[in-house]
């Protein structure tokens, strides 16, 4: 190895840990939520509608924000966005610990900004510095957000109980990490130069909507996203109203979780060995409509596997359309284009999900009916899935 190699080699490392730090940030925020929903409407009072909301206005803020992270390129480059990104967290987070309920959704709202930047800017930090390890790297944040989710998801009802801490506090705890986030990726700045438009905003993003391959990873992205943060904000609930403990159900929401990192680390690393994903995508929602199924029963016995097996799907699916965005862009430019409205139009479909999931238990009181929703969707995946996973760029 020359001497010019090593500085080279010693930079990609340290951007490595600051993807690192930043992808354990992008879903910790909203899997904490989850567990600690009763002991928020104890404490508020706030209606099934109300917390619906508050789930969902994070995916609201990713299907605003997303196509417009061009623009924040341009004028910050993809080092200054996200290092902004990691101060709105920050300061989201903190805000919504705050004992006042307008807060609550204010600093929800922040949080879904900064990481509705981070979402779309991953796959083009890949494009642009990892371009020929694609696959891995994709697999390795990826599978640092399942990290995040998981321990947040996990931890949320023990630092309840075992510490003496409120929900807001528990709550208010994850603002350590994205600040160390924040910190860890200052240095990054002065490698991440900004890079030149090719042509402009509006024509980019008119030339993309054009795409059907991109409306095709919109609409896989929008369904694998719909079902995952179904699962993130009800499956606590449907496993209490069957009859399990709060701590217990925080756990299982962990282990899907959990699953998920080795399902966003394999899957995204096996197809970037391949120009045909196709047949992985056919086998992945084969494997969730099983699972799907076996949540439909209630045999509590194998409720773990389930979970475990759903939680694998959707975090290798997710790690898949992530990937699926980088091989299907030509540059960086382009893949922040695609992230963009991918993103944009796929969190839209998302942030119906969980309010339509809680609404049709309303109406139906049974969870059958709700569950078929995620059946549906993966059927829609599975079509769409067909055309984004073949070869070709858009």
């Amino acid at each position: 190895m020359t001497t010019s190699q090593q500085p080279n080699k010693n930079k990609q490392a340290l951007l490595i840990v600051g993807i690192i730090f930043i992808a354990l940030n992008l879903r910790a925020a909203l899997a904490s939520v989850g567990p600690l929903i009763e002991d928020i409407r104890l404490t508020t009072g706030l209606s099934n509608f109300s917390l619906g909301l508050l789930t969902t206005l994070p995916l609201l803020a990713f299907a605003v924000v997303s196509v417009f992270a061009p623009l924040f390129t341009k004028r910050f480059g993809i080092g200054g966005t996200l290092l902004g990104a990691m101060g709105i967290l920050t300061t989201g987070i903190l805000i919504r610990s705050l004992d006042w309920v307008p807060f609550l959704f204010i600093g929800t709202v922040l949080l879904g900004i900064a990481i509705a930047l981070g979402n779309v800017l991953m796959p083009s930090l890949t494009k642009r510095n990892f371009a020929a390890h694609a696959g891995l790297v994709t697999g390795l944040y990826t599978s640092f957000m399942g990290i995040g989710a998981a321990l947040a998801a996990g931890l949320s009802v023990p630092l309840t109980h075992y510490l003496n801490l409120d929900w807001r506090s528990s709550l208010g705890v994850w603002s350590i990490l994205s600040l160390v986030a924040l910190l860890i990726w200052t240095p990054q700045l002065i490698h991440l130069k900004k890079s030149v438009r090719k042509q402009s905003f509006f024509t980019a993003i008119k030339n993309t909507v054009h795409s059907i391959k991109a409306w095709q990873l919109a609409l896989f992205m929008g369904f694998q996203s719909m079902t995952f943060y179904i699962i993130l904000a009800w499956l606590p609930t449907v496993l209490i109203d069957r009859g399990a403990t709060a701590e217990y159900a925080g756990w299982m929401l962990s282990l899907s979780q959990f699953t998920g990192i080795f399902g966003s680390l394999l899957i995204p690393y096996l197809a970037g060995k391949y120009r045909d994903q196709r047949l992985m995508i056919v086998l992945l929602i084969l494997t969730e409509l099983v699972a799907i199924l076996g949540l439909m029963f209630p045999y509590d016995s194998l409720i773990w596997l389930w979970v475990a097996v759903i939680g694998f799907v959707l975090g290798g699916t997710f790690g898949l359309v992530l990937l699926l965005i980088v091989l299907r862009s030509t540059d960086t430019e382009s893949a922040t284009e695609l992230s963009g409205m991918v993103q944009s139009i796929g969190y839209l479909i998302a942030a119906i999900g969980p309010a339509l999931f809680g609404s049709l238990f309303d109406a139906t009181g049974d969870w059958t009916m709700p569950l078929m929703l995620l059946i549906m969707a993966a059927l829609i995946k599975l079509i769409v899935g067909l055309g984004a996973g073949k070869p070709g760029t858009v």
